[in-house]
């Protein structure tokens, strides 16, 4: 089965992730479907989706290539980020171009492990991966268990990953530096200015995701900064 190169499938630039969890009011495929749509218009050059419903309904109406993940919680196990090949199959049946997958060294269900996950995605589904890593050592490794791309995404989402408001630059140059694969630099990106100097290091592409994608986010971030300027309430009598 032929297999396309990730850069081949996505051009340099900016990805926008869709998603939106079951509590948050922009849930449901066909409003990510048209976010989705509204990233293509304003420039986007890929579209970072969860799950087979949001993916096909994107098809529909977005002719940009999309990275599919499937989140799918397991007891006892923290992978949740397609942790398992029938995850990866799902999304890819449903029009994912790129599998994206945890790809730390944590335990994942069913006895399988990265370098088995990425050889079946590769041999049975004929796409690339992307492992989305929180250190330097597990991007390394993906690139060894066969992963076409890394990307910063889990930096500070594991319990051993440094904790910080700002995106892993560290991270992220170090892996530009020596995994010698499209790098894609993702969490945390607020601003332009963060993603334009991602681009200036060397990243491949960026994520970008509740910066434009998730109101909620973004009103917070601009009441809390108002909200500093605001003349403190004064306690009645």
């Amino acid at each position: 089965m032929i297999m396309k190169e990730f850069e081949t499938i996505f051009k340099r630039g900016l990805i926008v992730s869709c998603q939106a969890r079951d509590d948050e009011p922009l849930h449901g495929a066909g409003i990510m479907a048209r976010m989705a749509r509204a990233a293509e218009i304003g420039g986007a050059v890929g579209i970072r989706a969860d799950g087979s419903q949001d993916i096909s309904e994107i098809k529909k109406i977005v002719s940009l290539p999309i990275i599919g993940i499937n989140k799918i919680k397991t007891e006892g196990f923290d992978v949740y980020i397609t942790p398992t090949f029938d995850a990866a199959r799902t999304i890819a049946l449903a029009g994912a171009d790129v599998i994206a997958l945890d790809g730390t060294a944590r335990p994942r269900p069913n006895g399988e492990t990265l370098t088995s996950i990425i050889h079946r995605i590769h041999e049975e589904l004929g796409q690339p991966v992307m492992a989305d890593c929180s250190t330097l050592d597990e991007g390394l490794a993906a690139v060894i268990a066969g992963a076409n791309a890394v990307s910063t995404t889990l930096s500070g989402y594991t319990s051993y990953s440094p904790k910080m408001e700002e995106p892993d630059i560290e991270l992220l140059r170090a892996l530009i530096q020596k995994a010698k694969l499209p790098v894609v630099a993702e969490g945390r990106y607020h601003y332009p200015e963060q993603a334009g100097h991602a681009m200036q290091l060397g990243a491949y592409a960026v994520v970008v995701g509740g910066a434009i994608t998730r109101p909620q986010e973004i009103t917070k971030r601009f009441v809390n900064k108002i909200n500093k300027y605001l003349p403190p309430k004064r306690l009645r009598k």
